[in-house]
């Protein structure tokens, strides 16, 4: 095998490099357990072929760095490897399908972050993006991080883009006060929930009786849209966009400063290995000093005493949008956890569009499900 000018000769380290390619390429990040296991036997098993006497070792390390670095270099900038793991996109997409998405049509940006793969070990870096083929339309398949928990990737599809309005009526969507067409492969598996009917969990509901399938109008924001701020401020609205923005909150007090943030509370100590909640979080614990801006332990007009970026809120009167932002739904209507749930998707947060399913194994049983392979998501 030659790689750049650079020859392997040893069988041992050819498979290695062939399972480091092909797992930096093709396991997702959600399959935490696998992929450790697959990137630490590939690297043992390199080690192993290096370790049988080759003579030519410096040529055969540079050619495992290369691959390494254009396997990785490829799946940061043009790809994103997704696998699904609840049937919230049935029967577009079903539990179990793994996907392949373009990072590239929606604009090559910088990742986040760059470290040792499917590990802690790594450092942030500033976000860049390059010029984009396309801005995401409506009807196209996101995949993109979860607003709550940016460690996890979700996949929906785009219901509403910047500036538009959506409303919800008895499960049908009008976009800009026209009925949207249904996906294709939509599915409805129950009953309506009547309009006078409260779900306290859905987006901006904490003074209005709305529910999954009846809320709204909701307008979504564009970048350069001014919100006005002033006594009549939706902040549950607003902040959440703030933070989105990259901008810093925080409530301070005589006695305590608490800070904002929009991590969930449960997901950090899900993913540190623990069931209970993040004990920072106020409300958890009485140490606690970070606050989350949906909170219903937070009373509108606490708001008062908001501090942005370390400017008090009597300094502001209106806040430019600094990015647009996105609506997403499941085509399983009635099983997702979507933008009805948790909000808007600020276009950053945006990874890439699914294109096809490379492979798909049913969960339950682990019998794979060739007739999957190669299906195009539309």
């Amino acid at each position: 095998m030659n790689i750049f000018g650079y020859k392997i000769v040893n069988k041992w380290l050819a498979g290695a490099g062939l399972i480091i390619l092909l797992s930096a390429l093709f396991i997702p990040a959600e399959v935490h357990g696998k992929a450790t296991t697959i990137f630490i036997g590939a690297i043992g098993f390199g080690l192993l072929g290096l370790g049988t006497g080759n003579k030519k070792f410096a040529s055969e390390a540079k050619a495992i760095v290369i691959i390494v670095i254009v396997a990785l270099s490829i799946k940061v900038t043009l790809l994103e490897a997704y696998i699904v793991p609840t049937g919230s996109m049935e029967e577009t997409i079903m539990t179990g399908d793994f996907l392949i998405g373009s990072r590239f049509v929606y604009g090559l940006r910088t990742p986040d972050w760059i470290g040792v793969p499917y590990t802690d070990i790594g450092f942030f870096i500033p976000y860049i993006q390059l010029p984009k083929f396309k801005n995401p339309e409506v009807g196209d398949v996101l995949i993109f991080k979860y607003p709550r928990d940016k460690y996890v990737k979700y996949v929906k599809r785009c219901i509403a883009g910047p500036g538009d309005t959506i409303l919800i009526e008895n499960k049908q969507v009008y976009l800009n006060g026209s009925l949207a067409q249904l996906p294709k492969n939509y599915v409805f598996s129950q009953p309506e929930i009547p309009k006078t009917m409260r779900q306290r969990e859905i987006y901006l509901s904490s003074d209005k009786n709305i529910n999954k399938d009846n809320m709204g109008p909701i307008s979504i924001p564009k970048k350069g849209d001014y919100f006005t701020i002033d006594s009549t401020t939706n902040w549950r609205e607003l902040l959440p966009i703030m933070l989105m923005d990259g901008n810093t909150a925080k409530l301070v007090s005589k006695k305590k400063t608490y800070y904002f943030t929009l991590q969930d509370p449960f997901e950090v100590d899900r993913r540190k290995g623990h069931p209970s909640v993040y004990e920072p979080y106020a409300g958890w614990s009485e140490k606690g000093n970070l606050i989350t801006p949906w909170t219903r332990r937070i009373p509108d007009d606490y708001f008062e005493f908001l501090v942005i970026n370390d400017i008090p809120l009597s300094e502001w009167s209106s806040y430019e949008i600094k990015q647009n932002y996105y609506w997403a739904m499941g085509d399983n209507r009635d099983d997702s956890l979507d933008s009805r749930y948790w909000g808007l998707i600020p276009e950053n947060f945006i990874l890439g569009e699914a294109l096809f399913a490379y492979f798909s194994l049913n969960l339950r049983t682990w019998i794979p499900r060739f007739d999957r392979i190669g299906t195009i998501i539309d």
